[in-house]
């Protein structure tokens, strides 16, 4: 039961697919939503220290659909995204990339979520 309402929390989402991948990418594409990825590798220690911040950029921004891909695990969405360093932090709106972010900083990265999220209101308004 602990564990069940663990994952409830979560409002990050797993790919462990290129399928996975295409139906949650065209999904939100549909909806209008942001995604937001991050691009990781269990090996990779900077990568795996920004879990629990990008867990926590979930929950301030719902609107947003939040994404982990282990580049090891999915090749493929790594390679088509050209990501070639962990961590690697991609914003999407409409299926196509607008921001991307190499390396473990958080500052920089609520900088640019909250700037891109704000513009999207902005427009939207």
């Amino acid at each position: 039961m602990e564990r069940q309402e663990q994952q409830t929390k979560s409002r990050v989402v797993n790919i462990d697919s290129v399928e996975s991948w295409d139906f949650h990418v065209s999904q939100a594409t549909y909806q209008g939503r942001t995604i937001f990825v991050h691009f990781t590798a269990s090996w990779c220690m900077p990568s795996v220290a920004m879990n629990p911040f990008f867990e926590e950029l979930a929950t301030a921004y719902p609107a947003v659909l939040f994404l982990r891909v282990d580049v090891d695990d999915v090749k493929k969405v790594a390679a088509k995204m050209e990501v070639k360093a962990m961590p690697t932090f991609v914003l999407m709106k409409e299926g196509a990339q607008v921001d991307k972010i190499v390396g473990a900083n958080p500052e920089e990265i609520r900088k640019r979520i909250d700037g891109f999220v704000q513009s999207i209101r902005a427009y939207e308004a």
